[in-house]
C-alpha cells in the first residue's frame, strides 16, 4: 500500500535532519516514527491530571528513555557488530550503551514495583495497565 502526503518544506527539512541524526534513512525514520505514534495511540489512556502527583511522577520516570539519536546510534552499532565490522572504540561505545539501557531498565522496573505497591496491585497488572510488554532476548 502506498500513502502519499504533503509536508511543509520546514517539516521536510526537520525530518531529513532527524533521520540523519538517528543514522537511518529518511524512509526508515518516517516509518519508525509512525509505528511509535501508533503504539502510543494504542496505549491505554492515562491522564496525568487525574492521577495523584506521586503516581504521575512514577509514570513519567517509567516512560523515560534514551533519545532517538541515541537509539539510532545503538542500532547502528548493533548492525556493525552483526556484520563483524565493529572497531574497538565502537565496541566500547556499544558496551556503554548496553550498560546504560540495563541500568535504565533496572530503575524502570523499580518504579513499576513502587507504583504497584502504591496502587496495592501486582507488577504484571501495572505493566498491563501501562501497555508495557516484556522483551524476550534469545
Amino acid at each position: 500500500m502506498t500513502i502519499v502526503f504533503e509536508v511543509t518544506p520546514e517539516l521536510e527539512s526537520q525530518i531529513h535532519e532527524a533521520a540523519k541524526n538517528a543514522g537511518i534513512s529518511t524512509d526508515a525514520f518516517i516509518l519508525e516514527s509512525i509505528q511509535k505514534g501508533l503504539a502510543q495511540a494504542n496505549r491505554p489512556v492515562i491522564s496525568r491530571a487525574r492521577l495523584p502527583q506521586k503516581e504521575a511522577d512514577l509514570i513519567q520516570k517509567i516512560n523515560q528513555s534514551m533519545t532517538q539519536f541515541q537509539w539510532g546510534r545503538y542500532k547502528e552499532l548493533l548492525a556493525k557488530r552483526q556484520a563483524e565490522t565493529l572497531t574497538p572504540d565502537e565496541q566500547r561505545e556499544l558496551i556503554a550503551f548496553s550498560d546504560q539501557i540495563e541500568a535504565a531498565n533496572v530503575k524502570r522496573i523499580e518504579f513499576v514495583a513502587e507504583l504497584a505497591q502504591l496502587r496495592q496491585t501486582t507488577i504484571p497488572a501495572i505493566m498491563h495497565d501501562l501497555g508495557l510488554k516484556p522483551i524476550a532476548y534469545a
